[in-house]
């Protein structure tokens, strides 16, 4: 227990919560990396619906366990998989009860891990109540109601609040009576719905499934009129099996599907000998096509634009035959690729002959059009504008034999009792992001990617038709994401936890703690919540000035949803999902950064009402810059909060639009306070300096940490220490804003360091898979700037990120150019060492350059340093043994 400084004199004492004095990051990150990998198997009840920018679940049960164990008195631990029977005692031999309080007690910046000990234990906290109001797709309050906590969450998107109930209810949801609901569904509709995804098998008198139609996009050229399909190239998938070092390619002279040795040199075609280049497609860079017959160049959109929408020919079939799988046929012949007959043309028009007849099918599929938006129609985000392509209507998406489909099993749906029925919708909206005529063939991966695969709406030349209910392989289909539900439902039932033993990961026995035993959800504006001194905890990840916009990717999935929830749900009687009080910039709706800012200062605002004097505010952040550090401690200050700590967590951390990585995402812990001090600069200085000096030698001393993190968490040490003086720190007579303190706070860590480029270099050599990111991370709290190490061209990202070993050739002209320019005299000590690493590698003699720079101790350490993280011990070598530096 401790006394928080910074609290009104007459506030009582608040005891500091396990999260404040330390948080195991690397435990956490261990994991993250795995559950980021195979999220379905960690925890599938997050994978029943897409949403976007989730967290990984055990970032946030990390947390959860840090936030919310406060007193030893109300805490009950229990070993999964003892029906919650048996209190869990730490020895085997049961003598001993597991002593909480001492665990809590050891937890500390230095060695946080006690209390980690207890994360893959069915743990109750008594009397907890959490609030997320920025709950997206829910893993926040999933995750505390897992300890037993009453969680509140709220979200200004239908579609995240709709998911989101369907997660918690999961846990009180039969999946027996689910599995029913599903097979009855199946005996009505299924059969109506495969049969127009048949085709002939290639391997006898029968018909195989189809797995997936293809399609190209065909245009009139303006000149001559000849009709120009838009292919890139002919690739249809790369081979597989006996054939998986061949490519199968389309012949564009008869339309087989033949299989090339290499499908960016000459081919011959098997079927009717026509010689060509696969890789010679008809569309080129920056969106034209090229006329196949008279050469003309003309941009797609503008042709578009003139002629309408572009027409689609069906070309090719992926199938799977159970029949010949059941003979014992080989796997390419029962699973393969084959071109369209007149039998597929024929069972496509069926199709859209019945669609187009079938007048009671209409109402279930929506009638919205495409709301014009930052995504949708400007390209100042995304890039694409779909009007620009001839789309309108969100049905405009999906060819007739789809929507006929997807209305037939939504018309189905709703004949299922509620709420069984939703969890069948939640199925089958999931799965149109794999049935729309926006999906394109991953042709290396042999495999379908949806719309979503670039979180925004990208218009194909090439597209992918699925089959809707789905054969007996392939991905995204409406049983496939039924078969995720199921799972979703039974692990929110019965969660287990899975954790890394010696480096295995290990998975509990079932927990007896069913999710969302204790919830309530509410859809609309955050701000507009009226809760006050109610929330022990708030544990939320909040928006990011330029975060997707939700809303607009959202749409796709709200009009279907809509069709079956309007007048029954919040939210679902409009015709598109909230705008204007979505908290990020929009630049359609002229929402700027200074909007943003006074938006996220008012959720802050409502937050510190909501939370209880002694609650804890816990959030994750994706963070890029000192301008967003300053930003974020002005508004949290601003709003009654002091910066108690923040960590480095591991999560997905691209941004959503642009594909631009974010330096690294944070965890950032506050707490209410009610009054700062005044201090002067100079004293505050001294004690931030101190501050970080102290964090940093503690950490270096007993964690296992990379620069960078303990760099994040000296800040959040920093933080506190301002925290306590927001408002009233004066320097030359005038008040400093947080973001001047944020810019000083960065030169005094810098200062307080003596990590430079050569250090920062040799980290990124022990990184597996290094990035830009790492780079960025790795320079923070250095003296090192990414700006530098490129300059030296020890990172390039001209081709895909590298970084400048000695055997790069950027690299090696680099240093080749100071050592014939300067004599050696401007020439760092890792320029010399890969410079002679390079010369030995090439037999050139190093003996005369070793002797005219007059090797020293800091060389031969960097030498050994390089040797060790490598593993290639000439870099030690070439500085002493005569054996090899006498060439």
């Amino acid at each position: 227990m401790s006394e928080q400084s910074g609290s009104s004199p007459e506030k009582s004492k608040r005891t500091e919560l396990p999260i404040e004095r330390g948080f195991p990051i690397e435990r956490v990150n261990e994991l993250a990396e795995r559950e980021g990998r195979a999220k379905m198997y960690y925890r599938p009840i997050y994978t029943m619906h897409k949403w976007w920018a989730r967290r990984l679940g055990c970032v946030f049960r990390a947390i959860s366990l840090y936030s919310l164990l406060d007193n030893p008195d109300t805490v009950d631990v229990f070993e999964p998989g003892d029906n919650g029977e048996t209190l869990a005692s730490w020895n085997e031999d049961d003598s001993t009860e597991l002593d909480i309080a001492s665990i809590l007690e050891r937890v500390d910046m230095a060695d946080p891990e006690s209390l980690w000990q207890l994360y893959p234990k069915d743990v109750r906290v008594e009397g907890k109540k959490v609030l997320d109001p920025f709950m997206g797709g829910g893993t926040s309050l999933v995750e505390a109601s897992r300890f037993g906590a009453e969680v509140v969450g709220n979200d200004l998107n239908p579609v995240a609040w709709f998911v989101t109930k369907k997660e918690l209810e999961a846990g009180q949801t039969d999946v027996d009576e689910l599995e029913d609901a599903f097979e009855r569904v199946k005996t009505d509709v299924a059969e109506e719905v495969t049969q127009y995804y048949k085709t002939p098998c290639p391997n006898g008198d029968h018909d195989a499934d189809v797995m997936y139609n293809f399609w190209v996009k065909e245009l009139d050229c303006v000149s001559c009129s000849h009709t120009v399909p838009l292919f890139k190239d002919y690739r249809v998938a790369k081979g597989r099996y006996e054939n998986d070092d061949k490519y199968n390619v389309l012949c564009p002279d008869c339309g087989a599907v033949t299989l090339v040795d290499d499908w960016q040199s000459e081919s011959l075609c098997d079927a009717c000998g026509h010689s060509f280049i696969p890789k010679n497609g008809n569309v080129s860079r920056g969106g034209k096509y090229n006329c196949p017959d008279c050469g003309q160049k003309y941009a797609i959109t503008d042709a578009i634009q003139e002629q309408g929408p572009p027409d689609l020919r069906l070309y090719a079939v992926e199938y799977y035959c159970d029949h010949c799988e059941s003979a014992g046929g080989e796997r390419s012949e029962y699973k393969g690729y084959k071109r369209v007959e007149k039998a597929d043309i024929e069972l496509l028009n069926e199709a859209i002959e019945e669609w187009e007849s079938s007048d009671d099918l209409q109402k279930y599929v929506p009638d919205e059009k495409i709301p014009e938006g930052a995504i949708t129609a400007s390209s100042e985000l995304a890039g694409n504008d779909v009007f620009d392509h001839g789309y309108e209507y969100w049905t405009d998406m999906q060819n007739e034999r789809q929507l006929l489909s997807i209305a037939k099993i939504m018309r189905s749906i709703e004949d299922v009792d509620s709420p069984l029925r939703d969890y069948l919708l939640l199925a089958l909206t999931d799965s149109l992001m794999f049935q729309n005529m926006f999906c394109i063939y991953n042709q290396p991966a042999n495999k379908v990617e949806g719309v979503f695969r670039m979180n925004s709406f990208v218009p194909t030349s090439e597209a992918i038709e699925n089959n809707v209910w789905g054969a007996s392989a392939g991905r995204g289909t409406f049983s496939n994401s039924v078969d995720k539900v199921l799972s979703g439902v039974e692990y929110g039932s019965s969660p287990t936890e899975r954790f890394i033993e010696d480096g295995e990961t290990q998975e509990t026995g079932e927990f007896a703690q069913s999710i969302g035993e204790n919830f309530s959800l509410h859809q609309g504006d955050m701000r507009n919540l009226d809760f006050e001194d109610e929330f022990d905890a708030v544990i939320t990840d909040p928006p990011y000035y330029d975060n997707i916009i939700y809303s607009e990717v959202s749409d796709y999935f709200y009009v279907w949803q809509k069709i079956l929830l309007e007048g029954e749900y919040p939210g679902f009687d409009h015709d598109q999902t909230p705008r204007a009080e979505s908290i990020v910039t929009n630049p359609y709706l002229d929402k700027t950064v200074e909007d943003f800012e006074t938006e996220i200062g008012q959720a802050f605002a409502v937050i510190r009402r909501a939370l209880k004097d002694d609650g804890v505010l816990a959030f994750t952040y994706h963070h890029s810059d000192s301008e967003s550090w300053g930003e974020l401690l002005a508004s949290l200050c601003a709003n009654g909060f002091e910066v108690t700590a923040t960590y480095p967590i591991s999560a997905d951390s691209n941004k959503f639009i642009t594909g631009e990585a974010v330096s690294f995402d944070i965890a950032v812990v506050a707490r209410p306070i009610d009054e700062t001090d005044p201090a002067s600069w100079n004293s505050l200085r001294r004690d931030i300096y101190r501050t970080a000096r102290r964090t940093r030698k503690q950490l270096e001393e007993n964690r296992d940490l990379s620069r960078g993190d303990i760099g994040v968490m000296e800040m959040g040490a920093c933080f506190r220490e301002y925290s306590k003086h927001h408002g009233k720190v004066q320097r030359d007579g005038e008040i400093m804003s947080a973001k001047e303190v944020v810019q000083e706070i960065y030169g005094i860590i810098q200062e307080a360091s003596d990590i430079g480029v050569e250090d920062v270099f040799i980290d990124l050599l022990d990184s597996s898979n290094p990035s830009f990111d790492d780079v960025n991370k790795l320079c923070r709290g250095t003296n090192a700037k990414p700006e530098e190490l490129k300059e030296m061209r020890l990172y390039n990202q001209d081709d895909g990120f590298e970084l400048g070993t000695w055997d790069n050739e950027k690299r090696q002209a680099y240093i080749q150019e100071r050592v014939n320019g300067d004599g050696g005299d401007h020439l760092s000590n890792l320029d010399k060492l890969q410079f002679l690493r390079y010369r030995y590698e090439k037999g050139q003699a190093v003996q005369n350059y070793v002797e005219k720079w007059d090797v020293d101790d800091d060389l031969r350490e960097l030498a050994g340093r390089l040797a060790d993280v490598t593993e290639d011990d000439t870099y030690t070598r070439v500085l002493g043994d005569r054996d090899i530096t006498s060439y």
